[in-house]
């Protein structure tokens, strides 16, 4: 394994899966993920009506804790998510779809998105992550699982007919958190007025839980009546309204830099080099927002190839070291272990996400946490020899004193132990 093929699979992909086979050419083995098909299937794909429908029949039984229909729906969903995770055979695309999550949070610490949040991942974010941005932000928006995190479902303008009737007011979540953390960010410059507008432009988008199949539904009769404006741009009343506004802001400069700056960050340096950014803010510029184009600009940066500079978030370290030792998904409670890692399965515990910086993540007590818990994975690695597992999981990213550690151990639990914890695996 050369070193450029080592980057492949830790930094852009997920860790490699015991000795798969490696890829010849790696930056074409990347292209190709993203030219290709998504090769994910679940037995029982998640779809919003069965979440919606979950949530509506727990509303009317009130069911006891732990027999929530809702509950047992995100526990199967979920561990279906990371069993894919570890089990993909395209970890870049894979990759890409767990960015864009955490790009447009939604967390069950609003109770109700539980029963949509994998359905939220698989139809407003998988179908898109090579697609346009623009597409995404209205799948994203038009979400239940984000009408609901945000409350817009129960926004209503002050001077539609049912705000008139009963007096209930503007929620100006999604409209905050829309410019802010999802489209143009402070950097455009908009005011507490352009927040407001966005918010009245935005009304009526709601959910119909009494449908058959219960989802998105525009409500008229809540929308604020008349022309609105947001960043100086006029837009009409009604749905086609909104869609038009999502748009104008999916495809604004500060949108395009605010998208390369963070891409940039998480996967070439905490610290985005300023070149990196200008290069993927301009071809998010110039393809209006295709990032099928911008994941592929990211392989073609120098420095996205540089090794070490990443620390692994706790969901990308157990994701690859399941994947190091080949472990079946359902042999182990991932979910459990995310949440003893400090990082639980879509339960971000603000509408920014998860932190995507070293700092964050490579505090003393987190630490502690993962060589805890390596400890005990450990005990996994059977009668393999654990130099050859690290030369697979690492190739020449493993250093020579991690080598001469792991060949001195008095066990392989304790060798697997060694490598597991050691800066390069910890990093990508």
């Amino acid at each position: 394994m050369d070193l450029r093929t080592a980057q492949a699979l830790v930094r852009f992909g997920l860790g490699r899966r015991a000795a798969e086979p490696l890829p010849s050419d790696p930056a074409g083995w990347l292209l190709d993920q993203l030219d290709q098909p998504d090769p994910t299937r679940f037995d029982d794909s998640p779809t919003t009506a069965k979440g919606l429908a979950a949530l509506r029949e727990d509303r009317a039984t009130k069911p006891a804790p732990g027999e929530s229909r809702a509950a047992a729906l995100f526990k199967e969903q979920a561990a279906a998510q990371l069993a894919n995770a570890v089990t993909t055979p395209a970890p870049f695309r894979e990759r890409l779809v767990w960015f864009w999550t955490n790009h447009f949070v939604i967390s069950r610490r609003q109770g109700a998105c539980a029963a949509v949040a994998a359905a939220f991942v698989e139809e407003a974010i998988r179908p898109h992550v090579t697609g346009r941005f623009g597409d995404m932000v209205l799948a994203v928006m038009r979400h239940p699982a984000m009408l609901l995190y945000l409350d817009n479902a129960g926004s209503f303008g002050p001077d539609s007919p049912l705000g008139q009737k009963t007096h209930r007011g503007l929620n100006e979540n999604l409209a905050r958190e829309c410019m802010e953390l999802h489209t143009v960010s402070p950097l455009a410059g908009y005011t507490q007025a352009d927040v407001t507008s966005f918010a009245k432009i935005l009304t009526g988008w709601s959910i119909d839980l009494k449908a058959d199949p219960p989802g998105f539904r525009y409500r008229p009769f809540a929308h604020e009546p008349g022309v609105q404006t947001l960043l100086g741009q006029p837009f009409p009343p009604d749905e086609g309204g909104g869609v038009a506004a999502l748009a104008f802001l999916a495809d604004h400069p500060a949108t395009h830099r605010f998208l390369a700056t963070k891409l940039v960050r998480h996967f070439v340096a905490d610290d985005p080099p300023p070149d990196a950014v200008r290069t993927i803010e301009a071809v998010l510029r110039d393809t209006k927002g295709d990032l099928g184009a911008a994941s592929a600009a990211l392989v073609n940066l120098d420095g996205a190839w540089e090794p070490g500079t990443k620390l692994r978030s706790p969901m990308d370290y157990l994701v690859a070291s399941v994947r190091t030792l080949d472990i079946a998904p359902d042999q182990i409670p991932m979910m459990g272990i995310l949440g003893g890692l400090g990082q639980p399965l879509w339960t971000a515990p603000a509408p920014n996400g998860w932190p995507d910086r070293a700092a964050d993540w490579a505090a003393p007590e987190a630490m502690l946490r993962r060589i805890d818990w390596a400890s005990g994975f450990a005990g996994r690695v059977g009668d393999r020899n654990v130099i050859e597992v690290a030369d697979n999981a690492l190739g020449p990213l493993l250093r020579p004193e991690t080598r001469e550690a792991v060949h001195r151990a008095g066990s392989r639990r304790d060798a697997m132990t060694l490598l597991l914890t050691s800066p390069e695996f910890q990093r990508r």
